[in-house]
């Protein structure tokens, strides 16, 4: 049983950290931030900040999306996870909960007051350079990109990279770059389109994709997909 009595707590603090993933220029993305003051200033972060005493998780994830990007566009936004080693933060214990966004043709995004600057950064990049973000960003990063690639399998979420409508290429294209893999294109329509409820047919078509006119689909109704499209070893 714990005896300590609340005034011999230490103080901390509570923040959120979002994980913004999509697609831009064949490429996945997340946006980051760099921060303006200290600590690790001048250094790129995930964009987040402290939870006010009025406000629950999610609104502080959707203040924060705002103030420090000017993204307002109403996006897929889940919890991804907690981390709260004793040393993440210079300045005191601070407990964060991150956020994964996840969305389609997003504006360049604009830095608030606590940034610098702000950027589409390739997540390959970011990945691959142990100092690259400041924190614990790079871990939390790492876990936003496996958590939607394992979404990609089961659910329909990765019609979130897409626009309204599109084509089954295009959507082949999203599975492409998230999961880095090449994926063979009449498979895969055969199991996109025998999954129920995963996408349905607009009744349109484009050329886009070139060559023939491509039956155009939006996301269905389903939550789960069944069967799952797994990913190759």
């Amino acid at each position: 049983m714990d005896r300590y009595r609340p005034a011999e707590y230490p103080p901390f603090a509570v923040t959120v950290d979002l994980v913004i993933l999509t697609v831009r220029d064949d490429t996945m993305r997340v946006l980051v931030i760099e921060r303006a003051g200290p600590p690790f200033q001048g250094r790129w972060a995930l964009p987040g900040g402290f939870v006010r005493p009025d406000e629950d998780l999610r609104q502080a994830a959707t203040r924060e999306l705002v103030e420090e990007t000017g993204l307002t566009t109403d996006i897929h936004l889940e919890q991804l996870g907690s981390y709260g080693a004793p040393d993440r933060d210079p300045r005191m214990r601070v407990v964060t909960v991150a956020y994964l966004a996840l969305a389609a043709d997003l504006p360049s995004p604009v830095a608030g007051t606590d940034a610098s600057a702000a950027r589409w950064a390739p997540t390959a990049d970011l990945v691959a350079e142990p100092d690259a973000l400041a924190f614990d960003h790079r871990e939390i990063l790492n876990d936003g990109i496996e958590r939607a690639r394992a979404k990609l399998e089961y659910t329909p979420l990765a019609t979130a990279f897409c626009g309204p409508e599109f084509t089954v290429a295009e959507l082949r294209r999203i599975y492409e770059i998230v999961w880095d893999v090449r994926l063979d294109p009449r498979n895969f329509h055969r199991k996109v389109t025998g999954a129920p409820g995963f996408v349905e047919p607009t009744g349109r078509t484009s050329t886009r994709d070139g060559g023939r006119p491509a039956q155009l689909y939006r996301r269905g109704p389903a939550s789960l997909l069944h069967p799952p499209m797994l990913r190759m070893p």
